[in-house]
């Protein structure tokens, strides 16, 4: 049986790991260890912690961030549809553009609802 083949996939396997693990491992060993109260304290969204970790949220929170994930996502679509413009022609292109179009016409109505307002 010839493992020949599978080199290159080993090689991308170990050399991966090595990127993931080796700058931790460095940083441990290396980093320096002063613990303080600030840096041992909990810290989440810029203040302090002051109730109980099951406590209720605002979801407005979650409706931006869900809001944001949308529209990002979306947007992520224009890459592969700009590089593959000339081959899909005109038929892509108004396709994309009623897509927009459906994009902005919810994101307006966000904006106008309010959804986007953080108080």
């Amino acid at each position: 049986m010839d493992l020949q083949p599978y080199l290159p996939v080993i090689l991308f396997i170990l050399v991966g790991v090595m990127v993931g693990v080796l700058p931790q491992v460095i940083g441990f060993v290396l980093g320096p260890r002063r613990p303080d109260a600030a840096k041992n304290s909990p810290y989440e969204c810029g203040f302090e912690a002051f109730e109980d970790a099951r406590m209720k949220f605002d979801v407005r929170y979650y409706l931006v961030a869900i809001l944001f994930i949308l529209f990002d996502l979306e947007i992520a679509f224009l890459f592969p549809w700009a590089v593959s413009l000339r081959e899909i022609g005109a038929a892509g292109f108004w396709a994309m553009m009623m897509f927009l179009g459906i994009l902005v016409v919810g994101f307006a109505y966000e904006w106008k609802k309010g959804a986007l307002d953080w108080e």
